[in-house]
């Protein structure tokens, strides 16, 4: 693999161009794309060019970049999550059909939570989580019940770190999220309204596989009013069944 005069192979600056991109923004110009990856200008659209040329990204017709089609089918064959999300679908959309809003399916990776899958209406409450968006575990229901069930040296970095709020009742204090952990642990679902937006809440609950493991996490964004806490029964009834579907694909 050629390298750089720094030692840097070119597949390692070539996933920095990746990197670049997020969920909110899949489309850039090249000039933010070499801020980003910390690569000079040049190297950068030289590296566009060839992932270009595979596939990999795409330009458009401005000469802006968007992620191409291919790498997402690659992404799309090669996810270790794949038979997650099939084992799931039909409860999410089981639990989607009865809350009327948002229905989610997330997994940690490192100290963030990302989205597997959403399901939404045309005239549900807010809700800023996308697929293939993550968040900081501390700030939305599914993370907090991963954090919460997830290993405990990731408990203690999180614990340990600067933690970011997003309302006045996001969980910014180490006591506080501590204490919020155990909770979750000892009543076996998360329940936060108005942590990430003001007029949203979000519920979620572990989701288990046929070891008992906690491999994801189930969750809804419903309003902020008194009903919310309805939905925690039909939570707790679809994780089961994505549970009993992964013992027995």
């Amino acid at each position: 693999m050629p390298r750089t005069a720094t030692g840097e192979s070119s597949l390692a600056r070539a996933v920095r161009v990746l990197d670049a991109f997020t969920a909110d923004e899949p489309v850039l110009r090249v000039s933010e794309i070499a801020r980003r990856s910390g690569l000079h200008v040049a190297t950068a659209s030289r590296l566009v060019g060839q992932l270009a040329e595979q596939g990999l990204l795409a330009r458009e017709r401005d000469g802006s970049v968007r992620v191409g089609m291919r790498l997402w089918e690659l992404a799309s064959r090669a996810a270790p999550t794949r038979s997650l999300r099939d084992a799931a679908m039909p409860f999410l959309e089981d639990l989607h059909a009865v809350v009327g809003h948002h229905a989610q399916l997330a997994v940690r990776d490192g100290e963030e939570v990302i989205f597997l899958e959403r399901l939404s209406a045309r005239d549900a409450v807010v809700n800023f989580s996308r697929i293939a968006g993550r968040l900081p575990l501390h700030i939305s229901s599914s993370g907090v019940v991963l954090l919460a069930y997830g290993p405990p040296e990731v408990r203690e970095r999180v614990l340990a770190g600067p933690l970011e709020g997003r309302t006045a009742a996001t969980v910014t204090s180490a006591d506080r999220l501590r204490a919020l952990l155990a909770q979750v642990r000892q009543q076996g679902y998360a329940l936060l309204p108005g942590h990430v937006h003001e007029d949203a809440t979000g519920i979620a609950v572990p989701v288990r596989d046929g070891l008992g493991g906690v491999v994801a996490s189930l969750s809804v964004i419903v309003p902020n009013d008194e009903r919310a806490a309805s939905a925690v029964p039909v939570l707790l009834a679809a994780a089961r069944g994505i549970g009993r579907a992964l013992r027995d694909p």
